[in-house]
């Protein structure tokens, strides 16, 4: 057999490098990221500690219903991830995965999570990971996000579904609260992914992808980073009543939203002067603001001491 032969020849995969494809191809850090928020949200809803059993039908199911959204957008973007040197070791791109094992591992995800959910939670449960799951890939991978630059803003719906999942799952329905909660997410999302934006602009542009940072100008980034982390900050203050939420959380929000906006406001006055050195650092920091203010959402009906 020549050599040219060989080289056309499919190479066969061992079982844990199949297997990690599969793991990666689900994005383990962003469901890891909106995991945070599902358990101290079940643990807010029941004013204590959920059953156990209850929280990891609750998690597994939700994990499902990320990782099923985040295969479809792979398979989606499989042409701009082969651009974009921060997203070209993905399986799709390696070739560790073909685009119909994607496919359809996408669709066992997403079917398993949504049957798994009725049958073990609830019906609620299941039907807010369909919509999570239809949004993430309908409105925001095909419609929004080679488009326009709002993808990110609006792409945050389907982010914030899981603090929705997680109280349902422990209620069977959605009160005040529970929706003050997705909107602490849903305006999270831009001023964390944003900053991402901006260290990665050169990749989206190449890409096409009209991300924020690379249809606008720095400095209109860095307003609207401020603008939404103003929104932000104001919306986690909103649960304190509706939530009945005590000093623990209290104390928590204040001073982390503080430090968030004075991190987003040093951005902001980098871009007027025309060079941000480092926008990882809003990036990360948001990730340790959201868990933060999440793990206080758990203690706070744990250690509950009443403000009046």
């Amino acid at each position: 057999m020549s050599s040219q032969t060989l080289e056309t020849l499919p190479v066969r995969l061992g079982f844990w490098r199949k297997a990690k494809a599969y793991f990666d191809l689900t994005k383990p850090r962003v469901i890891e990221l909106l995991l945070i928020a599902t358990v101290p949200t079940m643990i807010l809803a029941q004013r204590g500690i959920p059953d156990p059993w209850l929280v990891i039908a609750t998690v597994f199911g939700g994990a499902l219903s990320a990782g099923s959204a985040n295969s479809f957008n792979c398979y989606i973007d499989r042409d701009i991830d082969k651009i974009m040197g921060r997203t070209k070791g993905r399986p799709l791109v390696t070739g560790d995965l073909s685009p119909k094992e994607a496919y359809l591992f996408a669709w066992a995800l997403g079917v398993l999570s949504v049957v798994w959910l009725a049958v073990i939670v609830n019906p609620l449960a299941a039907a807010l990971s369909l919509a999570a799951i239809l949004f993430y890939v309908f409105v925001y991978t095909l419609l929004l996000k080679r488009r326009t630059p709002q993808n990110i803003v609006w792409g945050g719906a389907a982010g914030a579904m899981p603090v929705l999942i997680g109280w349902a799952a422990v209620t069977g329905e959605l009160n005040a609260a529970a929706w003050v909660l997705f909107i602490i997410v849903f305006l999270w999302t831009p001023p964390h992914y944003w900053p991402l934006s901006l260290r990665y602009k050169a990749e989206y542009s190449d890409a096409g992808v009209p991300m924020l940072p690379v249809v606008r100008n720095n400095q209109t980034v860095g307003v609207q980073i401020v603008l939404y982390a103003w929104a932000l900050v104001a919306s986690t203050l909103l649960l304190i009543p509706l939530g009945e939420m005590g000093i623990i959380y209290t104390a928590t929000a204040l001073v982390t939203g503080a430090l968030f906006l004075m991190e987003s406001h040093r951005l902001n006055a980098e871009a007027r002067k025309g060079e941000i050195k480092n926008p990882m650092r809003l990036f990360h920091g948001s990730i340790t603001y959201l868990t933060v203010l999440f793990v206080a959402i758990a203690l706070d009906p744990l250690f509950f001491f009443d403000l009046f």
